[in-house]
């Protein structure tokens, strides 16, 4: 989370693919849309970007313009951190969208609305009221010092506890207080209307102790953002190696070793300019968005998609659903990151495992997670599936 806050561009080539809305945002602005033909052959339409900035895709993210995003290379390693990084940035988003929605309906159903709905039947507020943007905007700059004493106020609790937690080093504890803020910031303008505007309730109070709960239940969900980024590389590096081994195989008849190719940095070098320049790549894709867009209680879903030309399907898919349910030693994820793996394990293992801490991570704070491998038969891709809904 750091990293979000330290790094303005990110330098990694992607595929923005927009949803409905998005397009017909971009076509009403006059801006050009490109035709994609992405990793599963279906065409899209988005734009394309060298680099980034995390904070403007983020936002697309947040207003619900996107539809999935798309990187694809022969290799991953050098662009290791800026793939972890998009891959937290849109975790993050993600559960951005799902506190929002969390929240929206706890106000919505909370007695200070109840009443003020009672008392004005010709000017209810439910999930139809459309106010003004420019309106909200300038009312909540009107009250910004209200809105900073009602975060504080949320936030009084959940500062005290990261504060007097000495497990947590400095930059740590500054990390998880930067994360909360970012969750309330997040928040539609509605909901800080809605808050300032009955700053007098008798009810405000216990509004904000229930949004005080949701955010410390999404606190806890947000450490599944460096989790998923850890596996997601992991898979990725795992593809990256059998691509360039089956590339190797076939570019060179068995007259060089594959494995050469792995150890072997300027080998390795001259492999990845050839697969550059015949395309030889893996994708990495991430598809977002409501898993019900017409559900008013819809949860997040959330689809890391891994494509790769894997000549053992089959080993594959037997190896992941075998590792699915492993019981392994009580350490965190990050812990035996650090660690690494035990002598016996190779690189494959490494990543396979992390499967099993990512789903039990995913079950003790309530987001459900299922992995998925698949072959695409007519172009003899194989699809690794990471499956949340949060």
């Amino acid at each position: 989370m750091s990293t979000e806050r330290r790094k303005k561009i990110l330098e990694l080539p992607i595929k923005i693919i927009f949803n409905e809305e998005g397009i017909n945002f971009f076509i009403k602005s006059n801006k050009k849309l490109v035709k994609f033909k992405l990793a599963d052959e279906i065409e899209q339409y988005g734009i394309f970007f060298d680099s980034f900035s995390p904070a403007s895709v983020q936002k697309m993210l947040l207003i619900n313009y996107i539809a999935s995003i798309e990187i694809s290379r022969p290799e991953f390693v050098s662009k290791r951190q800026e793939v972890m990084d998009l891959s937290k940035l849109i975790t993050y988003g993600t559960l951005y969208r799902r506190f929002d929605a969390m929240v929206f309906t706890k106000v919505l159903e909370s007695e200070v609305i109840k009443k003020w709905n009672r008392a004005n039947p010709s000017g209810i507020i439910d999930r139809k009221t459309a106010i003004s943007e420019t309106y909200l905007n300038q009312t909540l700059e009107k009250n910004k010092a209200l809105m900073q004493s009602l975060k504080q106020e949320m936030l009084r609790n959940l500062v005290a506890q990261v504060m007097q937690n000495d497990t947590l080093l400095p930059e740590e504890k500054n990390v998880q207080l930067f994360l909360a803020e970012k969750f309330l910031n997040n928040l539609r303008p509605l909901i800080w209307f809605v808050l300032t505007n009955f700053k007098d309730s008798d009810e405000l109070l216990p509004l904000l102790n229930e949004i005080e709960v949701i955010l410390q239940e999404f606190m806890v969900k947000a450490k599944i953002a460096e989790y998923l980024s850890l596996m997601t590389m992991e898979l990725a590096i795992m593809a990256e190696n059998s691509n360039m081994q089956n590339f190797a195989k076939a570019r060179y008849k068995g007259t060089l070793d594959p494995m050469t190719v792995m150890y072997d940095p300027e080998m390795r070098k001259m492999i990845v300019e050839e697969m550059k320049a015949r395309d030889q790549n893996v994708f990495l894709s991430w598809k977002v968005g409501a898993d019900n867009a017409k559900a008013i209680a819809a949860r997040e879903r959330l689809q890391v998609k891994i494509y790769n030309k894997e000549a053992g399907f089959l080993d594959l898919k037997k190896s992941i659903d075998d590792t699915k349910g492993v019981k392994l030693k009580q350490r965190s994820l990050m812990e035996f990151y650090k660690e690494g793996p035990d002598e016996n394990a190779g690189s494959t293992e490494l990543g396979l495992y992390y499967l099993s801490y990512l789903s039990e991570e995913c079950q003790k704070v309530g987001v459900h997670f299922e992995s998925l491998v698949n072959q695409i038969r007519e172009s003899n891709l194989t699809v690794i599936t990471l499956n949340l809904l949060i």
